[in-house]
């Protein structure tokens, strides 16, 4: 019985001892289940969030949304790490040092591990998307060559392009040696689908109300063009009737510019014959003006005029019978006169029939 005990205190013990062993196993895998987890709610809620991206939206082709949806073919997917790692990497004095990575599966970790030889660094990562660039871990000084830098984070939103920089522009006389380890651990498989089915959701409801603001902007379009069309119609319309006009005025207005033309000449000779006269009467005028000018003298000292005698015919006397007296220049004065009675008589006699 005893031996029994024993063996059975034996067994007991190594029983013990096996669950002592196996509980680090247990815990590890706890862990890594939790972990697990951790990565699948981070990886739903990153496909909750997720929009697509203006440029699927605005591209012309079909494939630029689908792509983004989709995400990683799934026919030579493979869950194994990626890394990325370098040793004693010069960082130059007054100099910094980029590292690229590009991530294109939503749901990936990203886990680097970096040190410094014998001095602090400037350490920082960014993730850069299409909607702009993400701090995912501020830029700082780290004293790399005591303590290692460490960290562990998701992407969600893919395309990523993630950007560790080590910043050495502060110093003017060492230059830094650094290296560096980054792994990019794929989702699992299950997520990669579910984060599909997610995306594909949003987008299909991204599509669907763009569809319909797109087709009332169409509609709307429409209605507009139509009615352009007939305001263009009657512009048309009106711009012929215009130019028949135009026509009519350019063809007035050249008959107009001859009558100007015309009555302007008419109005100047008028003036003209009006302030100087017509050059017709100008040797009538010159004649009267150029008669000889003794005579006019000599009319004026006997007082003759130049104007007619008016003669009444009403009057049967014949002036040139009329007696006139007059002593004759060569008659003596003392000559005896006769009777100018006598004389009378004597023509009266002689007129007689």
């Amino acid at each position: 019985m005893e031996q029994k005990s024993n063996s059975s205190d034996k067994d007991a013990s190594m029983s013990g001892s096996n669950m002592t062993e196996a509980k680090p196993d247990s815990q590890s895998d706890y862990a890594k289940i939790r972990e697990e987890r951790a990565i699948s709610e981070a990886t739903a809620s990153a496909d909750a969030t997720f929009f697509p991206s203006p440029s699927s939206m605005s591209s012309n082709s079909v494939l630029s949304l689908m792509s983004q949806v989709d995400g990683p073919s799934l026919l030579n997917y493979s869950t194994t790490p990626s890394i990325y790692t370098a040793r004693s990497v010069p960082v130059a004095l007054r100099g910094k040092l980029d590292i690229p990575i590009h991530v294109t599966s939503g749901g990936s970790v990203v886990e680097y591990t970096v040190e410094c030889q014998d001095h602090d660094i400037g350490f920082g990562i960014t993730a850069e998307r299409e909607e702009g660039i993400i701090i995912v871990t501020e830029k700082k000084r780290f004293e790399a060559h005591k303590e290692s830098i460490t960290g562990k984070f998701l992407v969600g939103g893919v395309p990523c392009m993630l950007m560790f920089r080590f910043d050495n522009e502060y110093s003017w006389f060492t230059e830094k040696l650094v290296t560096y380890k980054i792994t990019v651990t794929p989702p699992q498989l299950k997520n990669v689908v579910n984060g599909r089915r997610q995306r594909a959701k949003i987008s299909l409801d991204a599509v669907k109300d763009d569809l319909e603001a797109a087709e009332d902007r169409m509609t709307r379009a429409m209605e507009s063009k139509i009615s352009l069309v007939k305001e263009i119609k009657l512009m048309e319309k009106e711009l012929h009737e215009r130019k028949t006009s135009l026509i009519v005025v350019g063809k007035e207005e050249g008959v107009l510019i001859d009558r100007v033309k015309l009555r302007k000449e008419q109005e100047s000779l008028l003036k003209s014959r009006l302030k100087n006269g017509w050059e017709d009467e100008r040797p009538q005028d010159e004649e009267k003006e150029t008669e000889d000018p003794a005579e006019t003298v000599e009319s004026e000292e006997v007082g003759v005029t130049s104007e007619p005698v008016k003669v009444d015919e009403t009057e049967n006397i014949d002036t040139s019978l009329q007696p006139v007296e007059s002593t004759p220049r060569d008659m003596p004065q003392d000559a005896p006169v006769e009777n100018s009675k006598d004389v009378n008589d004597e023509e009266e006699n002689r007129f007689e029939v």
